[in-house]
């Protein structure tokens, strides 16, 4: 499999359709006039080349989910973060090289438009024999569908007039960006060894799979290889990917099921609606018998908390053996939802609500010079750390809610270290209210963590996680449920402001989108000179928790 780089170029024209996957039709967000959007296959070292045009009535942009984008933070695609929108009526072109293999997927970043359909898998195969054998492979994109528009149902939850949360039924699962309930069979032969990539690509909600009387093994997780390890089930929190192994038999006189439930844990159990259960047919062969299941027993023995039936990802081991990181800098933050005086709810991490600065946050990192190392200078609203060169980073990451929340990392991969109960003494200080049962156990990595760029922080729990800052840019650290993230679960790291202004430059045609649609390109978050921030709006204030 050594095969030469090249240049794979994708033209994609973003409009809107109008979609009928299930329960009725309504406006949604496809590519070149279709929904789903077919799968992006390139291969390691390959220049990934994006012709994008927008033919939407508002700004639009395309982040390649896990891909580190070394020295092209300018192409992550998190709109005002490290670029603006591509405009209306405008078109813009992503060019990067991919240096990374595995399983990843592209989805709009401005809007939250993958909520409403903008979303497909990336999957990148190795340039060299990768580390496991297998025959061919199938890609499982899974997604939540809702009869409203992302903007609708955000529009309900921050509304200061209406009931927090408002209700919202549990959505139906789309696989491979069709009804679950009409989706294509595997074909299986025998004794041969397949990989199964899943992605889970959904807004909000959680995805178990199963493989009834097949022995799955985990060997990828977000794009980084691990020792393999046998499991039952998966579970994949909104953003997550794993890869398994599966052998077929050499019998071909049965054929299985494949067994996937969409579920949150914050959705009321509603027989039949919440959650949902979707089989397929793994066939071997037409005539052979189905071997029937029922898909309630065998998803629900899947921990809902656990990654793997019966242990957590934390306990994977990676196959390239990287011991822990040690840790030079420690930053505690702390998630949580709070109501303002102005009476909408909103989500927080260390009290503050992200919401965007005045211009992306990777241009002031540019343009401020010197003065780019004072986290201030990003506005309150951008939540900055500024982090060093190379310097190892841990972030405990508490979750004091009853919701779980899946925390996604730009620009790197951390390793997980461990779980644990919250720690009063960090989320509450002197406030010692009870925080209920602590009955969670610590559990800790491997000799050899293993690595990814998406964690669910289990409800009163915390996670630990490292990586190293050697990653020069901009990087987002936020919720991967759309909805929180819109309610301001966000916050930003600029990593080695100076070794930002010596490695990236900013094409002509990314800066000419800003200044077409009259936001500045130089200046701190509120687009001012130097340390003037008048023009932002003030943050505002915490009524309650």
């Amino acid at each position: 499999m050594n095969l030469k780089a090249a240049r794979q170029v994708v033209s994609w024209d973003i409009g809107y359709v109008y979609a009928d996957h299930v329960g009725g039709p309504r406006e949604a967000i496809g590519v070149n006039g279709k929904l789903p959007i077919p799968p992006v296959h390139i291969t390691e070292g390959d220049t990934f080349v994006l012709h994008v045009h927008n033919s939407l009535n508002v700004s639009t942009s395309i982040h390649a989910h896990g891909i580190f984008q070394t020295n092209t933070n300018h192409m992550d695609g998190a709109a005002m973060v490290t670029q603006c929108g591509i405009p209306p009526g405008e078109s813009f072109t992503y060019e990067y090289e991919v240096n990374q293999a595995g399983t990843f997927w592209l989805h709009g970043h401005y809007h939250h438009q993958n909520a409403d359909g903008l979303r497909t898998p990336l999957i990148v195969h190795d340039r060299q024999q990768p580390p496991f054998d297998y025959d061919d492979e199938y890609v499982f994109g899974f997604a939540d569908w809702y009869n409203q528009t992302y903007k609708a149902r955000l529009d309900e939850t921050l509304d200061p007039n209406g009931t927090f949360p408002p209700p919202s039924p549990a959505p139906n699962a789309l696989i491979n960006g069709v009804d679950g309930n009409v989706t294509k069979p595997m074909f299986f032969k025998p004794n041969r060894t397949y990989r199964i990539r899943l992605i889970n690509m959904s807004a909000t909600v959680w995805f178990k799979f199963a493989l009834p009387g097949h022995q799955m093994r985990v060997i990828e997780v977000d794009g980084k290889y691990s020792e393999p390890l046998e499991v039952s089930g998966i579970t994949l929190g909104p953003a997550q990917r794993f890869s398994v192994l599966v052998t077929a038999y050499d019998d071909i006189t049965r054929n299985y099921q494949y067994l996937v439930e969409v579920f949150a844990s914050f959705f009321p159990r509603i027989p039949g609606e919440s959650p949902k259960y979707y089989t397929g047919v793994v066939e071997y062969s037409e005539s052979a018998s189905l071997v029937a299941v029922d898909p309630i027993s065998v998803l629900e023995s899947i921990p809902e908390d656990k990654s793997f039936s019966g242990c957590t990802d934390v306990e994977l081991t990676s196959l390239d053996r990287q011991p822990a990181f040690p840790v030079d800098r420690s930053i505690d933050l702390v998630l949580r939802g709070a109501l303002f005086t102005d009476n909408v709810t909103r989500d927080i991490i260390n009290n503050i609500t992200y919401t965007e600065p005045h211009i992306p946050t990777l241009y002031s990192a540019l343009s401020l010079g010197s003065l780019a190392v004072d986290k201030d200078l990003y506005g309150i609203q951008s939540n900055a750390f500024v982090l060093q060169h190379n310097e190892y980073i841990e972030l405990i990451v508490h979750n004091p809610n009853t919701i779980p929340h899946p925390m996604h990392l730009h620009g790197h991969a951390f390793q997980l270290i461990e779980y644990g109960p919250v720690d009063p003494r960090i989320v509450l200080g002197d406030n010692r209210q009870s925080l209920g049962n602590q009955t969670a156990p610590v559990v800790r990595a491997s000799a050899y963590p293993m690595q990814r760029d998406t964690v669910v922080i289990p409800t009163m729990q915390y996670a630990r996680l490292r990586f190293q800052a050697d990653n020069p840019g901009v990087w987002l650290f936020h919720c991967h449920m759309d909805i929180h993230f819109g309610m301001g679960m966000a916050m930003t790291f600029i990593e080695a402001p100076s070794a930002i202004q010596d490695t990236i430059t900013i094409p002509e045609s990314m800066a000419q989108m800003c200044v077409d649609q009259g936001i500045g390109i130089f200046g701190n978050g509120a687009g001012n000179p130097g340390s003037d921030l008048s023009g932002l709006p003030p943050m505002p204030t915490i009524k309650s928790f």
